[in-house]
């Protein structure tokens, strides 16, 4: 088992901090603004997220598990990437565990320390440990919407 499952009481805090820096075009790593219509309420909902991107794919994954976010991205299947003044409307694909278990493995990989706490695998597991994972910490494909 994990040794942590919740988020950081810290995140929340650091979210907005993080949010307001990205929203004044300061560059933090490969940090964009992922913007979701909410699930219920209907509202966008603004989160700072790492933007992994290989071989031309880009993907997002929930180190935290089933946060608001994955919730709100599982049901719109869109959102909106900004990234300084950049605005892209991308569409989002659910990875099942197949596919999803080499980017999480490659993404654990360059994750740091502080992170790596909240999985049940280390960076040098096989590839099934990482599908048993993946449930856990959902992978999305994103796609820009003018590709759709």
């Amino acid at each position: 088992m994990a040794k942590r499952t919740q988020a950081p009481v810290i995140l929340k805090p650091a979210n907005f901090v993080i949010t307001t820096l990205l929203r004044a075009g300061v560059p933090i790593g490969h940090m964009s603004l992922l913007t979701v219509r909410g699930r219920k309420s209907g509202q966008p909902r603004t989160t700072p997220v790492w933007l992994e991107e290989h071989n031309g794919q880009r993907w997002v994954i929930s180190p935290y598990g089933q946060v608001n976010w994955v919730r709100n991205l599982r049901a719109a299947g869109e959102a909106t990437l900004t990234r300084g003044r950049r605005t892209e409307r991308v569409a989002s694909v659910e990875l099942p565990p197949s596919e999803a278990a080499p980017k999480l493995k490659q993404s654990l990989g360059a994750a740091p320390a502080m992170l790596q706490g909240y999985f049940d695998v280390t960076p040098d597991a096989p590839l099934a440990d990482f599908e048993r994972e993946v449930p856990r910490h959902p992978v999305f494909l994103l796609k820009s919407a003018a590709e759709q």
